[in-house]
């Protein structure tokens, strides 16, 4: 792909060839305020009084050369500067400078702060006696600045009932006419339909419309249609519905929502739009759970049914390519109180049971769930499902015995949790500034690779044409949720502690009626009637442990739909609990880069190799009744011990010298002690969990010797068994 600009100092134009053919990094460049990376750019010229299309073959093209030009892409800076480079001295955009601010500027200041900053760098310019060159194409770059944002975030403007902002911009605009007319007009364009939502949305008549269109589509008692079971719902109606309303809630997700200084923060900041995506994969991970366990008269194999129904169910979903509640499915059907029920396992085919562990790898965090993110890339903008493994033999069967519907396009709907915790990651490994205070955009970079995908698939969902249906809504709506208590409850009912018997129901008769008077249903706030952390979508980077359980099957993030600390029966992508010590293998715990966006080694935009490491600390003042806390922190690639241990130091609010203390990997078969001063990244041992122990080299020097002591006693075990 070619990229061509004009040199405005010279009468030719430059022909930019593919950024991953031709890029170089050079060197950084660093000033007061920022740091620069510095590529140098193989470009070709030519004059533009001939072109190659006026030539009869290539050996006529004499005229073209190769030149090499630098470009800088600007690493990390002060606020200013930063806002200082959305202009340029060629009166154009960088287009994806501004792309990448406009999305990510949230996480470091506020849409005040960056108005009112291009409002002073506009006024420098205006003056006389600036230094800066080619000052009216400057300020002409800002204004088509501003004009994209308002296109681009008009939600950031919308600061009813006064909107401030806008008046704002005006101000300035009419301060400045007539070279700032054409903005004032945009803004004023802007500001009228703003204003004239507000009323429509104020209009007395649209609200008793709407009132009446709401009793009207979710009251049962008014409407004709008998309320649905869920044995009258077919399994593809059951996974178009459920993709219908998940689409309709992935498409109103804001990207910048998903970033992981907003959406860990919740309290006090605006994400709702990913709060009602995390509300809706809870709904069906309840609705699994609930309609599983609610009737405890059910027979083995008879539940087994209902089992079936729900992993054909899955399996249709895949067919539409919406991973969001099929993971939450897959969740349902794995949670404690669900997997438990081993004689209703037990009944359940062959062939269904081979097909939920096809379904079920799909989200196998093996590897850093790679199998999610190569379907997603294969297939987030297909028209179809059709990236199957060899291992899938039944999804494969059924693909191809339906290939009559292979014309229909869908969409692709991703589990978002996914991104969430990549951006988290993101959030937690890499520091907002610079030791200069400078603020680190290298790391914005990084966010919107992710923020990029997010909104490459939410143009994907528009695939979908499903029509909505009320009848099933009504009964979707209906389910009872379950809490952890009451759902352990019921599968003790069911099949009890060292017992295959079933009970008689009075458990199930005793939580419908409390449900009932409580008017308790899945849309009620999980946080308030739930006293468990069930509704589990994502987690944060630290956690908490028990020495007695495989550190590298805890849950690794704490939950952040629900207050409570307890044990969550709901296992999502991230929060899935065992506490097999032979399962650590399996289940890692690290974070290499693998899950960016791969680029060429030359581009500016690659993203260097790390890890999430997680440290615990072992000393008298940090162990408390057997709990070891564990901090994540990122390690590069170039991290050496010293480094690494001041990292966790502060994790931990410990301070002394780094001298004094020692890291070591926990491995199956003890500790691994990490060698002072050398690179971390390239010593420790991958192939396990990435949690290591820091301690005292005091501490860590007995445990050595009673470890010694321990190794010479085995072995002269064997030699007197010998």
């Amino acid at each position: 792909m070619l990229y061509v600009s004009a040199d405005r100092g010279a009468s030719r134009w430059y022909v930019y060839q593919s950024p991953q053919q031709s890029w170089r990094l050079w060197g950084d460049e660093k000033s007061d305020d920022a740091v620069c990376s510095v590529y140098l750019k193989k470009v070709r010229y030519h004059h533009p009084g001939r072109t190659a299309a006026d030539s009869d073959s290539d050996d006529e093209i004499s005229h073209l050369e190769w030149e090499t030009v630098r470009v800088r892409l600007i690493k990390a800076g002060t606020l200013q500067r930063l806002v200082a480079s959305l202009g340029s001295h060629s009166g154009e955009l960088d287009a994806t400078y501004i792309t990448i601010f406009l999305a990510t500027y949230r996480s470091f200041t506020s849409a005040r702060a960056v108005v009112d900053l291009i409002i002073e760098r506009y006024r420098n310019l205006s003056e006389e006696e600036t230094d800066e060159p080619n000052p009216e194409e400057h300020k002409k770059s800002l204004r088509l600045a501003i004009m994209v944002w308002l296109d681009s975030y008009p939600a950031d403007f919308r600061d009813h009932p006064d909107y401030p902002l806008m008046h704002r911009i005006l101000e300035f605009c009419r301060a400045l006419r007539p070279e700032t007319s054409e903005l004032e007009l945009k803004v004023k364009h802007k500001l009228e339909k703003f204003e004239k939502e507000e009323e429509i949305k104020a209009s007395p008549m649209l609200q008793r419309i709407l009132s009446t269109e709401e009793v009207r589509c979710l009251s049962p008692v008014q409407s004709e249609v008998p309320p649905l079971t869920f044995q009258e719902i077919s399994e593809k109606r059951f996974a178009e519905q459920l993709t219908r309303m998940d689409a309709d809630l992935f498409q109103k997700v804001i990207p910048h929502q998903c970033l992981g200084s907003i959406w860990s923060k919740r309290k006090g900041v605006d994400a709702s739009s990913v709060a009602a995506t995390v509300d809706q994969f809870n709904a069906v991970s309840f609705c699994v759970i609930s309609t599983m366990l609610m009737d405890t008269t059910l027979r083995h194999s008879q539940r087994a049914k209902l089992l079936a129904r729900w992993i054909d169910i899955a399996q249709e979903l895949r067919m539409l390519k919406n991973f969001s509640s099929l993971k939450a499915i897959i969740s349902g059907l794995q949670s404690n109180p669900v997997y438990r029920l081993k004689q209703t396992w037990i009944a359940l085919s062959r062939d269904k049971s081979e097909l939920f562990d096809e379904l079920a790898r799909i989200f196998s965090d093996a590897n850093n769930m790679l199998n999610q993110r190569e379907l997603l890339m294969k297939e987030g903008t297909a028209k179809r499902a059709e990236a199957f493994g060899e291992n899938d033999k039944h999804l494969q069967k059924y693909h191809s015995r339906n290939a009559c519907n292979h014309t229909v396009s869908h969409g692709t709907i991703p589990y978002l949790g996914t991104f969430l915790t990549d951006l988290m990651y993101i959030h937690a490994g890499i520091p907002d500034y610079t030791a200069d205070g400078l603020i680190n955009f290298d790391k914005r970079r990084k966010e919107f690779e992710i923020l990029a995908q997010i909104k490459l698939l939410q143009g994907a969902s528009n695939a979908y044409s499903i029509a909505r249906d009320r009848p099933f809504e009504r009964w979707f709506d209906s389910v009872l949720v379950l809490d952890d208590k009451e759902a352990y409850e019921l599968s003790y009912q069911i099949e009890p502690y060292g017992s295959t018997s079933s009970g008689s129901g009075s458990s199930r008769d005793k939580i419908m009626r409390k449900k009932v008077a409580l008017g308790h249903k899945k849309h009620d706030s999980l946080a308030s009637t739930s006293s468990s952390s069930s509704s589990q979508f994502l987690g944060e980077m630290d956690s908490v442990s028990s020495p007695n359980e495989s550190s590298g099957s805890l849950e690794r993030h704490a939950s952040v739909m629900s207050t409570s600390s307890s044990s969550s029966s709901v296992p999502s992508l991230d929060a899935s609990v065992t506490s097999s010590a032979t399962n650590q293998s399996q289940q890692s715990a690290r974070k290499p880069a693998d899950w960016q966006q791969k680029a060429d080694p030359g581009s500016p935009y690659i993203t260097p190799d790390f890890y999430i490491i997680r440290v615990t600390i072992r000393t008298a003042a940090h162990e408390t009744e057997g709990i070891n806390l564990y901090k994540s922190i990122m390690l590069s690639n170039s991290e050496r011990t010293p480094q690494v241990i001041r990292n966790a130091m502060i994790k931990h609010d410990i301070e002394g010298n780094t001298d004094d203390f020692v890291l070591a990997q926990l491995l199956p078969d003890g500790e691994k002690v990490v060698p002072a001063n050398c690179n971390v990244y390239y010593a420790i041992n991958t192939a396990y969990d990435l949690n290591f122990v820091l301690r005292p080299k005091k501490d860590a020097a007995s445990a050595e010797s009673q470890r010694t002591k321990e190794s010479k006693s085995k072995r002269k075990l064997l030699m007197l068994h010998k």
